[in-house]
């Protein structure tokens, strides 16, 4: 979605309503698709004082599987975020504001690149998800296993057969 930012720039104390969906289902991260659903973008383009901003709250629906135990989980995530906007920028390294020379906005490109920063880097299917057996594999969530969890040193192998 192409936002035109003309009127926001040249009236002053000037708002308008942001609302699309945004499909990012061919976003591969960690090796899956997590964002089957679209993606809410709700927001609002301002001038308050000369100062143009966009306002987006996302409310983003991740499922993927857990990183400890491998069960598919879903999880909400909701991000508020305001972006500073100008036509032209006097100190070029300056990353907290975005240049709109042309006075459009390719506001897909903006919002892929938020949500993917806010995308959790280790994905839970709870707070205290217990994983997975590094022996059998069986999921400790739902219980625990017959494993033998006293591993020896295979350099001490022979010391422990004598013992038996």
């Amino acid at each position: 979605m192409i936002l035109d930012l003309r009127k926001a720039f040249i009236t002053n104390e000037y708002s308008a309503p942001v609302e699309y969906k945004l499909d990012l289902s061919d976003v591969e991260y960690s090796g899956v698709f997590p964002l089957k659903q679209p993606i809410s973008v709700v927001g609002e383009v301002a001038n308050n004082a000369g100062v143009v901003t966009l306002s987006i709250h996302y409310s983003v629906c991740y499922e993927a599987p857990c990183d400890r135990c491998g069960e598919l989980s879903a999880e909400v995530i909701d991000v508020d975020i305001t972006h500073i906007l100008a036509t032209n920028i006097e100190n070029e390294d300056n990353d907290d504001i975005i240049l709109v020379a042309d006075m459009e906005l390719n506001l897909d490109e903006l919002c892929r690149n938020d949500v993917l920063l806010h995308i959790p880097m280790k994905h839970l299917c709870r707070k205290n998800c217990k994983g997975m057996c590094s022996v059998c594999g069986k999921n400790l969530n739902d219980g625990e296993c017959d494993c033998i969890k006293k591993e020896i040193d295979p350099r001490l192998q022979a010391l422990a057969d004598l013992l038996n």
